[in-house]
Formats: structure tokens, C-alpha cells, sequence
């Protein structure tokens, strides 16, 4: 029996893991790299097949069906994720056909064995002869060869249409949303800066003071590996640095939702060097969480309550940023199983769970504070109908219009002053954003 390929047999692992015991591909890969003796070129080999197949596996799916001999519910999980790997080698990667079905029927004999093997290989060698250019799907509805062509669930797709009001631009976003991106990092003030991270590789973002691009393994950057650096969204980072824009001295500041920790460390070290007057408290409910923002803000600066109940909190802020838990739609391209882990089921949910926290948010602001509402997610009910729901519930809040702060960014300013990034056009994620002001 020949030898697995390390790259192909550990996409296989990440693919497997995810699909079926709920790992996160943006955690579990890095481990999976870390314990492996793989070289740099092969790394990144796994990393573009196991997300690259996470992300495409609605089209995969479609792909596979057209050539298997019964239902597809009914073949072993392990049967379909290497069926995935070799689908999307065969029809999204530069492999050579025979090395796409070879090199995947070895992993297969491995974790399935032979007689499975021989099953992966006949399906495998029977989609490599078929041009696989899905010229049927002209026939169909648009948003079913949208979903199937781009591999979204219909249920996001309307949301985006919802919002874009534009096949040409919805499609615009779909194929953005499959595109492998190099890693944003920011700088953290005080800790280290651009140039820093520059002279080591990185690339400036034009437009952000603390941001970069890396062309490597984020795990790998030694400013990462010494906490003076955050893997970071530039999307994340605008965030944090308009609501910084709206900074006076000696103000009080709340993260209502502080875990994993990103926004929050960027915006304790920044209040750290620009205003060491100010008080900050960073909240994560859960507590494995919060564990993980002590590591990125000072211990003594961390929380871990129930943000929904304000009688939890000893006192009133007058900035308070609610980074509210959401369906995640603006982040798909990063996060590549999260288009087929959030159902409209979930968005019920979410949304009063963000309302509850916009409305513990009010309780606790001070008159002439400030509330940054963000979501990473476009979707209409997460945030013009929070936005609306929340003004006609609370008389004396009003927008404050994001462009009327000068160190704002003027990217993605809607008519309303909020802000509303697009993949696509801001090569970030998907961020809403909305600054609600309470009367003096």
C-alpha cells in the first residue's frame, strides 16, 4: 500500500473533523499544522484544499450525486468527504486529474480501506471525465444556480439580494466570498507598528494606521506568537478605529462582547496610548472565552457576565461597543464552514438575542454616550431592522452619523451615517456598523 500525502491527508482530517464533529476550520488547521513536519509549500497546499473544499462542498455535493449509484444520506461520511477533496481538486485546483484521484484514494485506503478505496476511485475517475462546466444550471431558477454554482444556501443568497438589489452585484459578492485571502494583522499600539511588521514581511493596508497583510501563516509570525499583534479583519479594525474616532478624555468604555478578544485588544491598547485616562472593561459571557481576552487585554480589565442583564454591571459607560453575535454572513470568506452552520432558524434567535443586548446597552450608557451597534453580517434583520427597531423603542437615542467624526473612515458611509462593508468591494468582511447617541 503506497503512502498518503501529508497535505492531502491532512486536509482530509480538517474537512472530516469539521463536517462531523463541529470543529472550527480557523482553530482546528493551525493545530493540525503545528503537529505536522510538512514545508512551508505544502502547508499552504492543505490549508487552499481543505478550505477551498469546506467553501465549494454545496457545489461538490451537486457535483457527486450525478455519479453515485444511491442516495447520497446513505454513504458513509468519510466516503463523502474524500470525495469532496478529490471533486475539488479535479475541478477548482491546478492538479493533474490522475494525481487529484490518485493521491485521494491513497488517503482513502488509509482511513477507509481497500474496498472503499476502490469505491472513491471509480466515482472519482468517472467525475475527472466529465467536463464538470454545470451548463444545465442555465435552465434553472436564478437563486438554486447561484447556490448551486457558488456553493451558498439560497436563504443567504436572498439576504444579499435583499440588500444589493442586483443579480450582476450579489454575484459580484458570491465569487468574492469563495476567494482564499491572505490574512489581515493588526498592529497593537504600543506593542509594536506597521513598520515593524512591515520589515518582516508584511504588507500596509493603504488607508489603515495599524494594519497589514501577511502573505504567510499568521501562527508562524513571531509579533502573533509574542502577543504584539492580532490576526484581525481590516473590516474589524475599521470598526474599532471609528468608534476611536469618537474618543474624549477620561471617558469609560464598555465590550459588551469582547470574546475571542480582537476588538477588544486593539481597542484597550490604543485607549492605553491615547488616552491613559480612560476606563476600560472588556465583558465575555462565556467563560472559556473570556479566558481567551485575558490573554490579549490586562486581567483585572475582564469580565465574564451576562451582557443581556445590566443590573450585572456596577456602573454606566459612556462608550459601550455591543459586537453582537450574528450569523457570521459577512465573514464567509474566511470562515469557510460557516455558510452550512447558520440556518434562518439561527438568525430568529440571534436577533432578539442582539436586541436584548442593545437594550441592556441603553440601561447602561450615560446620557451623551455612545453605542457602537456592529454585526459581522449584512443580512437586513441584523441591522437596519435592529437599527429601526431600537430608535422607535428608545425616544431619546439618535444615529450618530459615522462621517461626522473627522478621524472616521469614509468607507461604506450608507445615507443614515452607518457603515456597511462589502467583500467584494472593500476586499473585507461583510461589517455593519451603526453609532447611537442618548440625549445629555
Amino acid at each position: 500500500m503506497g503512502k498518503p500525502n501529508p497535505s492531502r491527508l491532512t486536509a482530509y482530517e480538517l474537512v472530516h473533523q469539521v463536517n462531523n464533529d463541529g470543529a472550527y476550520a480557523n482553530i482546528r488547521l493551525p493545530e493540525l499544522l503545528a503537529k505536522s513536519k510538512m514545508s512551508t509549500a505544502d502547508k499552504a497546499f492543505t490549508t487552499e484544499l481543505s478550505y477551498g473544499t469546506l467553501r465549494m462542498q454545496g457545489r461538490h455535493d451537486y457535483i457527486i450525486k450525478k455519479f453515485i449509484d444511491r442516495p447520497f444520506n446513505e454513504i458513509d461520511a468519510k466516503i463523502i468527504d474524500l470525495l469532496r477533496i478529490g471533486t475539488h481538486q479535479i475541478t477548482q485546483m491546478r492538479v493533474a486529474d490522475h494525481a487529484a484521484v490518485g493521491e485521494t484514494v491513497e488517503v482513502a485506503k488509509l482511513v477507509t480501506g481497500e474496498s472503499k478505496a476502490s469505491y472513491v476511485n471509480a466515482i472519482l475517475r468517472k467525475i475527472s471525465a466529465d467536463s464538470n462546466d454545470l451548463s444545465e444550471l442555465e435552465k434553472l431558477p436564478i437563486i438554486e444556480k447561484l447556490a448551486i454554482k457558488y456553493s451558498h444556501p439560497e436563504w443567504i443568497i436572498s439576504s444579499f439580494f435583499d440588500q444589493l438589489k442586483d443579480w450582476a452585484k450579489v454575484e459580484e459578492l458570491l465569487v468574492a466570498n469563495n476567494l482564499p485571502a491572505a490574512p489581515d494583522i493588526v498592529a497593537w499600539p504600543g506593542k509594536s507598528n506597521i513598520n515593524k511588521l512591515i520589515q518582516l514581511g508584511a504588507t500596509k493596508i493603504i488607508g489603515y494606521p495599524s494594519g497589514v497583510n501577511l502573505p504567510g501563516i499568521p501562527s508562524e509570525f513571531a509579533p502573533i506568537i509574542e502577543r504584539r499583534a492580532g490576526v484581525q479583519d481590516r473590516g474589524s479594525q475599521l470598526v474599532v478605529e471609528n468608534f476611536l474616532a469618537t474618543i474624549t478624555p477620561g471617558l469609560s468604555w464598555l465590550d459588551m462582547c469582547a470574546g475571542p478578544g480582537g476588538k477588544a485588544a486593539y481597542l484597550f491598547h490604543s485607549l492605553s496610548e491615547q488616552d491613559p485616562s480612560a476606563k476600560f472593561l472588556a465583558n465575555e459571557p462565556i467563560p472559556h472565552r473570556a479566558e481567551l481576552v485575558k490573554r490579549v487585554v490586562n486581567n483585572q480589565q475582564v469580565v465574564s457576565f451576562d451582557g443581556t442583564n445590566p443590573n450585572n454591571f456596577d456602573q454606566l459607560f459612556d462608550r459601550i461597543l455591543v459586537d453582537a453575535p450574528c450569523t457570521g454572513l459577512g465573514a464567509l470568506r474566511r470562515r469557510p464552514e460557516s455558510r452550512w452552520r447558520k440556518s434562518l432558524k439561527d438568525l430568529k434567535g440571534l436577533v432578539v438575542l442582539q436586541r436584548d443586548l442593545l437594550s441592556s446597552a441603553y440601561q447602561l450608557l450615560s446620557p451623551g454616550g455612545i453605542i457602537a451597534y456592529v454585526t459581522c453580517s449584512p443580512h437586513l434583520a441584523e441591522t437596519r431592522g435592529q437599527v429601526i427597531d431600537f430608535l422607535d423603542t428608545h425616544s431619546d437615542m439618535k444615529i450618530s452619523p459615522i462621517n461626522s467624526f473627522a478621524l472616521a473612515h469614509a468607507q461604506g458611509v450608507q445615507d443614515d451615517g452607518s457603515v456597511q462593508l462589502w467583500t467584494h468591494q472593500d476586499q473585507s468582511d461583510a461589517m455593519f456598523m451603526v453609532l447611537f447617541e442618548k440625549k445629555g
